[in-house]
């Protein structure tokens, strides 16, 4: 068994005063080795410390004896239904609704009020297939490691919100992440020409399913995500955080 302790700091928010929950997923992960679910069961505080505890085939997050997130090892791969190019990207993220209507504009992945440099500013937007959303993203040097690459968790922030944007609901629900399912094949350099690629995979009651994909400058995919979403009642929408019942 591994204790660690992590912080989530407060550039890397979803919901204003929670984590983006593709970046949290992403640093349970990387406790656990080969594709990885993680299961939100609370919103992810910023800027304090939590608590990792880890064997060989789980992890958990804990804030104090609250448990805030669950992984395990799983076996998963999913293929993107198409592979739009970068210049394809481009033209569709101009159609990105989040631009005229988002409930968390300052949310670290899509968010539109986030600067160059600041966010990570992944627009997905309609493609010529049908239902496939794409978008451009090349890597600011300020995810970068030591060796130039994009860290994992940032790998997992950027299959987060575009398959939010694949089955968003009418009007102004607001949906959560509760679960993503995620596998990394390969490395992405910063400064490299990305595309995240999402497409809609059903649902039923509040839980909707959506599927995501970088392809990496040759086209090809290094990372593949299947997540849950949960439609939040009106009644608890306050886009805090997590509603934890996928």
């Amino acid at each position: 068994m591994i204790t660690a302790s992590i912080v989530i700091p407060r550039r890397f928010n979803g919901p204003p005063h929670s984590g983006n929950g593709g970046y949290v997923c992403g640093r349970i992960a990387q406790y656990l080795s080969g594709p990885v679910k993680v299961r939100l069961r609370m919103p992810p505080p910023l800027e304090q410390e939590l608590r990792v505890e880890a064997s060989d085939d789980e992890a958990q997050l804990f804030d104090g004896n609250r448990l805030i997130a669950e992984a395990q090892r799983v076996d998963f791969r999913i293929d993107p239904p198409a592979t739009p190019t970068f210049a394809q990207a481009n033209v569709a993220s101009k159609g990105y609704v989040g631009f005229t209507r988002h409930l968390l504009p300052t949310c670290f992945v899509c968010g539109p009020q986030r600067a160059e440099g600041d966010g990570m500013r992944i627009f997905p937007g309609p493609t010529a297939y049908d239902a496939v959303l794409a978008a451009p993203w090349t890597p600011h040097e300020s995810l970068a490691d030591g060796s130039g690459r994009v860290p994992p968790e940032f790998l997992w922030a950027a299959l987060d919100c575009a398959g939010a944007f694949a089955i968003m609901p009418p009007e102004d629900k607001l949906i959560l992440l509760g679960e993503l399912c995620a596998r990394l094949d390969g490395a992405v350099e910063v400064g490299e020409r990305c595309v995240v690629v999402a497409w809609p995979l059903g649902g039923e009651g509040r839980k909707r399913l959506a599927g995501t994909a970088i392809l990496s400058a040759s086209g090809a995919p290094v990372a593949m995500a299947r997540a849950t979403w949960i439609e939040i009642p009106a009644d608890r929408s306050d886009s805090s955080g997590n509603d934890g019942s996928a």
